[in-house]
């Protein structure tokens, strides 16, 4: 049978990762995760992909605090199939340099082995995200209209 990781090992990673508990989520990461977090890092330079346990632990404990300190972690979904699990969650924390309060959500997808975090695909709702870091609305310009001579019909 092949192996499927249980909804108490979920949420015992959940519950260290929520608190951004290093010393608690280490146990969790397979030595050769690959952690990969989508979103602008220009604005979020905590984005990226990160190979490694000690990659991932650096970034948990401290390239995502210096920029956000993370305080609110409520899942919206969860759904766990075999070794995979997919979550869709708030996070909502404090921006570094003036602790003003941002809130977005992210889908995490991850693969589990032998009960460790193997991968993590993080996505990042990157425009509300960056809007809120930015500390003001994005400008979003409109398409121009449609000329009727430009479309076509299939």
């Amino acid at each position: 049978m092949a192996y499927s990781v249980s909804r108490t090992v979920v949420d015992a990673f959940y519950e260290a990762y929520a608190a951004r508990d290093v010393a608690k989520v280490a146990p969790f990461l397979h030595p050769n995760i690959e952690w990969i977090v989508s979103g602008p890092m220009d604005v979020l330079p905590f984005c990226g992909t990160f190979r490694g346990k000690a990659a991932v632990v650096d970034l948990i404990g401290h390239r995502v605090p210096s920029v956000v300190k993370v305080f609110g972690f409520v899942p919206e979904s969860v759904l766990v199939d075999g070794d995979q699990l997919a979550m869709l969650h708030r996070q909502s924390g404090r921006r570094g340099f003036d602790g003003r309060v941002v809130s977005y959500r992210v889908a995490n997808f991850m693969r589990f082995e032998d009960d460790k975090v193997v991968t993590n695909l993080s996505l990042i709702d990157s425009f509300d995200a960056v809007e809120q870091m930015l500390g003001r609305p994005l400008s979003v310009h409109e398409s121009p209209a449609l000329d009727a001579g430009n479309v076509v019909a299939l």
